[in-house]
């Protein structure tokens, strides 16, 4: 704004700011008058790009640094931080399969013995958890051996799970869901080196312990007591009728011989096969599973449960 007196008047004159020059697209990639590229001087763009290098250049270097600490730290052969060190602790973990293929699905067995397509379902998906166990120590791994309670594996090697003898629970009998008689597998989860403390010692014996496992814990020979014991029953006094006898194969619990476990190649966890053998029909049955051993904690409940599993089951 420009104000000039002119015969004792003032006149104010406005000026505007004149309108940039429209620059095309190849002016902005280039411009001859100033030398730009990109709206930059080439110093300018020598500057940012050594600036990035320097940076980039050092984050590399930091982040390289911390991982080749880290991982000297690890070992693949077995965790640095094991048992009461450890996050996961010593208190292994209850699994069983089959499980639904959904991992949100609830944790239930429900079928009709007459549908087939139903029954195939459920073969299908213990056909699969125990296609690992079907090799046999000449085909599978080369230092898995056949253990007994007088035949422990020797260094290096670990033992078979034969789940060729599991009665009525192997796959040619179809783990006889088809017969309203479903099998159940049950398993500890893996922790490193741990090992279990046996009740092998008839008069040490919990007093909640069944009795009918009390009386199969006596009538094995004291060789073959030391193993992490499994029992299954209805959760409630309903649930204890309605589930019927309870057969277990190959034995009632998981043998000494596979622990501890010390990430061996070829281990395979060992199992318990829980036969139902005449459930109820078109009912809920509430089940439970629990491990025996002292140093295996039990919690029941539905939250932070440990020690057990539970699942349903409904047979139409």
């Amino acid at each position: 704004m420009l104000e000039k007196t002119v015969d004792g008047r003032v006149t104010t004159t406005y000026e505007f700011p004149l309108r940039p020059e429209k620059k095309t697209f190849a002016q902005f990639v280039y411009n001859k008058q100033t030398g730009q590229i990109v709206g930059r001087t080439p110093k300018n763009w020598g500057q940012l790009i050594l600036f990035y290098t320097i940076f980039y250049t050092v984050l590399s270097a930091l982040f390289t640094i911390c991982m080749q600490g880290l991982l000297a730290t690890l070992n693949h052969e077995f965790p640095k931080w094991q048992l009461d060190a450890s996050l996961i602790g010593t208190n292994p973990g209850l699994g069983y399969r089959p499980i639904p293929e959904d991992p949100d699905a609830m944790a239930s067995i429900e079928y009709a013995a007459a549908n087939k397509t139903a029954v195939r379902y459920w073969v299908n998906r213990i056909d699969e958890f125990l296609a690992p166990y079907r090799f046999t120590p000449q085909l599978g791994a080369k230092n898995q051996v056949i253990c007994d309670f007088n035949t422990p594996p020797p260094a290096g090697n670990v033992c078979a799970v034969d789940v060729s003898k599991l009665g009525p629970c192997t796959a040619e009998q179809g783990y006889s869901y088809n017969k309203s008689a479903p099998c159940i597998f049950i398993k500890l989860n893996r922790i490193y080196g741990w090992i279990p403390e046996y009740y092998d010692d008839t008069n040490d014996l919990p007093d909640n312990m069944p009795a009918d496992l009390v009386d199969h814990i006596k009538s094995l020979p004291v060789s073959e007591r030391k193993q992490v014991w499994i029992s299954c029953n209805g959760l409630g006094a309903a649930d204890v009728e309605a589930i019927g006898p309870i057969d277990y194969y190959p034995q009632r619990g998981l043998p000494a011989y596979y622990y501890p476990y010390t990430n061996l190649p070829g281990y395979l966890s060992p199992l318990v096969a829980v036969h139902l053998a005449r459930p109820t029909v078109k009912r809920n049955i509430n089940v439970e599973c629990r491990a025996w051993a002292k140093n295996v904690i039990y919690r029941g409940g539905q939250r932070d449960r440990r020690g057990s599993i539970t699942f349903v089951l409904l047979i139409e």
